[in-house]
């Protein structure tokens, strides 16, 4: 198969089971993650605050999702998304499901006026889709190792830390 076999879609109802086990699979293990990331794209979907997510199918098959939804500056700048999670069926990955996901995600929430988008992650795989590391804007409850921005424009960079939606820290309401 080839990256011409992959399909970006917006998800549908339909679609959350199998979302929920996709992320599940893919953060299995990971240091960077909580075990909690199916849980939140739930709450973001409850609270009305996931901003965009989207589905790619491989050949006809579920394949993986990303979601992107609101972050916050403390300089009041906005403008900023948080992407996450992406996630892809370990048996997918390594053939640019991902790269595709973020590509369309990126481009469609700068399409909504995102001037940027962060992110907790694997520096290893972000750093290729122009991600960067941002020691001053890392929020209080995360690891500068793996925190990392990209401006979509030509916005300043925020002062101070930034924050990810409340859902992201088991808030209930926004």
């Amino acid at each position: 198969m080839t990256l011409m076999s992959i399909t970006i879609r917006p998800e549908v109802r339909s679609d959350y089971s199998q979302i929920t086990d996709v992320i599940d699979q893919a953060f299995a293990g990971k240091p960077y993650a909580g075990g909690d990331e199916s849980d939140l794209v739930i709450k973001l979907r409850e609270l009305d605050v996931l901003t965009l997510g989207l589905v790619a199918e491989f050949g006809g098959t579920f394949a993986g999702h990303i979601a992107f939804s609101p972050a916050a500056a403390e300089d009041g700048t906005e403008g900023w998304f948080a992407l996450g999670p992406v996630a892809v069926y370990p048996q997918f990955q390594s053939v640019g499901i991902g790269g595709k996901l973020i590509n369309e995600g990126l481009k469609q929430i700068k399409k909504q006026g995102a001037i940027g988008c962060m992110l907790t992650g694997n520096p290893d795989y972000y750093l290729r889709f122009g991600f960067g590391f941002s020691p001053n804007n890392v929020p209080t409850t995360e690891s500068a190792a793996y925190f990392m921005m990209k401006r979509l424009n030509q916005a300043p960079q925020p002062l101070g830390p930034m924050a990810f939606h409340p859902a992201f820290y088991g808030a209930s309401d926004d």
